[in-house]
């Protein structure tokens, strides 16, 4: 194990090979990711819509 000083100067070493985000690409990649869930939000309520419906014309059937 090394002493604590090694592992400081380990743990710099390492992120300064780090490739941070542009200002730019966070941004971007914020904006895809409030679109998907808003598409995901808006599918799962159609699909749930339409369950509900057979479900109900079903029972309306047979009730």
């Amino acid at each position: 194990m090394a002493n604590p000083l090694q592992f400081i100067q380990q743990v710099r070493s390492e992120v300064s090979k780090v490739v941070w985000p542009t200002r730019r690409e966070v941004i971007l990649t914020t904006i895809m990711v409030f679109i998907m869930a808003a598409l995901c939000a808006v599918f799962f309520a159609l699909v749930d819509i339409a369950i509900r419906g057979g479900l109900e014309l079903t029972l309306g059937m047979f009730g």
